[in-house]
């Protein structure tokens, strides 16, 4: 018997994987480890889900991309090449199965102006609404986004990836990174300034209650 063919596949071979580093897992797995994969997968699918969820905007398209990106990164493992954390390379992978799932999709961008007419279309909001409300109408704005802008705000302002390490995902310089951030917040402005509003409204009642059960 193989002792380090028995190690790879025993329980304590496995306490042994989680104790590995993300690039010696993926060497392993490119030397024949059957387990070593699965550990990398068990430590980034929480958060490659997450990205994949925030810029597609749905939970069957995000399961795909995910299930598309581990499957492109289990036979494109030998394609790393140690010049990005191995978490970066995995992002970079999930980022573009998303992307090419919106391009083929070939949905047509909203003009600002369509963006600011369906931002003062006059719809009753309630005064409070609860953190999923919040990001459902969050998630609807960012797929009004070209899919570029997009993936960088979900990125940086949902993901909380700095613009370096977002630029790295991406592979495209970090004044690029800056500049789609900005083209982005600056469409989400007229529809999604009402949850600013709201939460300035709910501060002040809270301050008023707090005086009032103070006094």
């Amino acid at each position: 018997m193989n002792p380090q063919a028995d190690n790879r596949t025993s329980p304590a071979g496995h306490v042994a994987r989680s104790a590995l580093s993300d690039a010696d897992l993926l060497h392993r797995h490119i030397n024949g480890d059957p387990q070593a994969f699965s550990e990398l997968v068990r430590r980034h699918r929480d958060r490659m889900w997450a990205v994949a969820l925030r810029t597609l905007g749905d939970a069957d398209e995000a399961a795909d991309a995910v299930q598309d990106a581990f499957v492109s990164a289990y036979r494109k493992a030998e394609s790393f090449r140690g010049e990005a954390a191995v978490t970066t390379w995995l992002h970079r992978i999930v980022v573009n199965a998303c992307l090419d799932r919106m391009r083929r999709k070939a949905v047509r961008p909203v003009a600002d102006d369509e963006l600011i007419e369906a931002a003062e279309r006059d719809t009753p909001l309630p005064d409070h609404t609860g953190d999923r409300e919040v990001s459902l109408e969050v998630s609807a704005a960012l797929r009004l986004l070209p899919p570029d802008q997009r993936a960088a705000l979900v990125l940086v302002d949902m993901m909380g990836y700095s613009v370096e390490d977002a630029a790295a995902v991406l592979e495209v310089p970090s004044g690029t990174v800056k500049s789609r951030c900005a083209r982005g917040r600056a469409k989400l402005v007229p529809i999604l300034s009402h949850l600013r509003n709201r939460s300035e409204r709910a501060r002040v009642s809270s301050a008023k209650g707090a005086r009032l059960r103070d006094g």
